[in-house]
């Protein structure tokens, strides 16, 4: 459920609402909400279960003075902070791979290897006609890359480019080789970086595992929201690390014009 509103004056209509919505399907997702909102999940049934933080690379710290400046004495200190993470960042290693593009009208004719469940850690299905949804987003543009290597595409990642900012929308790697998630994630970097304009690279991670492996690749936590699921009739929420990225919520295409940079 991208959004969700009701009248003040319309008591439990919201609440009405959201358990239709939360009826479609096996589970509903929030990350986040306001105070007034995260007071009335429990009350309709979301269980909070987690935490998803949000991690930024800097791109080029010129760039943060092409966005409207918010506070100018605070400008010196985050272009010096996002110098100094620039600098510090390892330099991006894929050798061995490939990255190739993959527009929409080929996305059903590539065998992509979508995210799947491994002990200790749950994933929201993918699927061909998701991404397909995906990349006709009117409101920012979005890029499908796959990772090939030995001509057999192993991964892939999804950029979105808001103002100033690249976004790892969604990413994923058939290996459990913390080496192999670490090119994925250069691959992204150097794809964001072949752009102008941008500033910074982010991501959301919700796994121990995926947090180290950016903390590795010169990413910096800059937020934490909470993950909440609302069950449906037949299913319990599951124990395990829930993997959450921006493609479950609207945080990959959502920007409001002003200075959003996290940098």
């Amino acid at each position: 459920m991208i959004d969700w509103a009701a009248r003040r004056e319309a008591a439990g209509a919201g609440i009405r609402l959201a358990k239709h919505v939360a009826r479609m399907s096996d589970f509903s997702l929030a990350t986040g909400g306001s105070e007034h909102t995260r007071r009335i999940f429990p009350m309709i049934g979301y269980v909070e279960c987690g935490t998803v933080s949000g991690y930024a690379r800097t791109i080029s710290p010129l760039d943060i003075l092409q966005r409207p400046i918010p506070s100018r004495w605070k400008l010196i200190p985050r272009m010096a902070r996002s110098l100094l993470w620039s600098v510090a960042a390892p330099r991006a290693d894929t050798t061995g791979w490939r990255t190739r593009r993959i527009d929409i009208d080929a996305v059903e004719r590539i065998e992509l290897p979508l995210p799947r469940p491994i002990p200790g850690r749950a994933v929201f299905e993918r699927s061909a006609a998701l991404f397909r949804h995906v990349l006709a987003c009117p409101i920012v543009p979005i890029e499908l890359y796959g990772m090939e290597k030995g001509g057999r595409i192993e991964g892939y990642f999804l950029l979105s480019y808001a103002p100033g900012q690249a976004r790892i929308a969604d990413m994923w790697i058939a290996s459990p080789d913390p080496a192999d998630w670490r090119v994925l994630v250069h691959a992204a970097v150097n794809q964001a970086r072949s752009k102008r304009g941008l500033a910074e690279l982010v991501v959301w991670s919700s796994d121990p595992s995926l947090s180290q492996i950016l903390d590795r690749c010169g990413f910096h936590q800059r937020l934490g929201l909470p993950i909440s699921l609302r069950p449906g009739n037949s299913v319990s929420v599951p124990r395990d690390i829930i993997s959450v990225q921006m493609l479950d919520s609207d945080a990959f295409y959502l920007y409001f014009g002003g200075n959003e940079l996290w940098t």
